[in-house]
């Protein structure tokens, strides 16, 4: 069960058990149609044999059987055809003639030719009538099967002969065209388990090719993503090294208060960094699991407008307790491909970010717009913006503004910009015309109908 198996999963095994079968069953197929053909070659030169043994036994006259013994031994002469078999007849049915043999067949005759079964076998006969005589000539069938098959051994021994070579030089070449894969295999399985190398494709066939081309992609992509996950991990082990730092500084400030109002300070400042650590810690997750949700979500369509809706309703609470006055100034019908959650943690940390660099009294909208096939979606509020310089550096993993009063963590526009680029959509930072502050635009591509 174990060999069979093998040779079935095997493509080697495979490729050389169906052209070793198809050798064979061709010798085969050979042999059958040589026999058959020698058969058949054999039948009809006998039967012209003994049809022409037949009719130079004819005569005007009845023969005697001396006569016709001499004229039966000159036809078989040097012939080697003493297997035939002669009777004669007069016309009253008399026979009168049996040439010597050991075949006893029936004493009728069938006009032309015909099979007679003996003795335990079967004789081809041809029989001729003239006025004075009946002549007959039988052959035992199994002389002509006999010849037959040494003539199809004669035609089957260069085959034969050749088989072995065949099916050896089939071995070889089956064996060397998997050569090239065996050897991937072999590149593969003596990697280690942070070598991301391109696999060689010298040699290879091109059936082959395609396949070690992509797992060289494939390669490349978990390269890309094993590198961001040794940043982000860098990255996130030297952010959190600060807060964690501060906090330690913080309680060590609240063991050595020693008054009342010392002690109410001291636990301000470390429930405002507990809040910061947790902050930074929540935005390390949910980067986290954004990246690792890029490839194993399935788009489906989003309503942007619902969801802009949704997000001003989840933040309404946090604006009012800063004072800053939100709402949705523009909500076209807006339905993109892409996944609802991703959209949602966009959405929100755009609104997020402009609550909290709004400051008390101002304002933060937010639009959603379709423009030329395209869906923008545009958060803007009142504050401070961003200096033009610094618009491109902000999307970079945990930078901050020089001087920004808001605590954050640098990686809100980190996500906002990975949630985009994975959803094909374009990010701006620009300077509100309408409400004097900062600007973030997200445009999309509309789906087409």
């Amino acid at each position: 069960m174990k060999f069979r198996s093998k040779v079935t999963h095997s493509l080697r095994g495979r490729l050389l058990w169906y052209l070793l079968a198809a050798i064979t069953i061709a010798a085969l197929a050979q042999a059958s149609i040589a026999y058959r053909t020698a058969l058949h070659d054999a039948d009809q030169i006998f039967d012209y044999h003994m049809q022409q043994m037949a009719l130079s036994l004819r005569s005007g006259t009845p023969l005697s059987n001396t006569e016709a013994r001499a004229r039966v031994e000159a036809q078989t002469e040097g012939s080697g055809n003493d297997d035939m078999v002669v009777q004669m007849w007069s016309p009253d049915g008399v026979q009168v003639f049996h040439s010597v043999s050991r075949a006893k067949l029936p004493q009728r005759a069938v006009l032309g030719f015909s099979n007679v079964k003996a003795n335990n076998t079967v004789y081809r006969v041809f029989s001729i009538q003239t006025e004075n005589q009946t002549v007959q000539v039988a052959q035992d069938l199994a002389v002509r099967r006999n010849m037959a098959g040494n003539l199809a051994l004669r035609t089957l021994g260069p085959i034969a002969v050749m088989m072995p070579i065949l099916m050896l030089v089939v071995w070889w070449v089956v064996s060397g065209s998997l050569d090239p894969v065996a050897r991937v295999r072999s590149q593969v399985a003596s990697r280690q388990a942070d070598d991301l190398s391109p696999v060689s494709e010298a040699g290879l066939p091109d059936e082959v090719r395609p396949l070690v081309q992509e797992l060289n992609l494939l390669f490349g992509r978990v390269k890309t993503a094993f590198e961001a996950q040794q940043t982000f991990v860098a990255d996130a082990a030297h952010e959190l090294r600060t807060p964690l730092a501060a906090l330690r500084l913080q309680a060590q400030s609240l063991d050595r208060a020693d008054t009342p109002e010392a002690r109410k300070v001291a636990v301000s400042r470390l429930t405002a960094g507990i809040d910061r650590a947790t902050r930074l810690v929540e935005q390390l997750l949910v980067l986290a699991r954004q990246e690792a949700a890029a490839t194993s979500t399935a788009a489906r369509p989003v309503d942007l407008t619902d969801l802009a809706r949704r997000t001003v309703a989840d933040l309404a609470g946090v604006a009012a307790a800063k004072g800053v006055d939100i709402g949705i100034q523009q909500a076209d019908p807006a339905v993109v491909e892409g996944q609802p959650d991703a959209l949602h943690i966009l959405l929100r940390n755009l609104v997020d970010n402009a609550i909290k660099y709004t400051p008390a009294g101002g304002t933060a909208d937010i639009s959603v717009r379709n423009d030329a096939g395209q869906t923008v979606v545009t958060v803007e509020d009142s504050g401070p913006g961003i200096p033009p310089e610094e618009r491109e550096r902000v999307f970079d993993r945990f930078y901050r503004v020089a001087g920004s009063e808001a605590a954050g963590s640098g990686l809100g526009l980190a996500i906002i910009k990975a949630i985009a680029e994975r959803h094909c959509a374009s990010l701006a930072l620009g300077q509100s015309a309408r409400l004097g502050g900062l600007a973030a635009t997200v445009t999309f591509r509309t789906p087409q109908a």
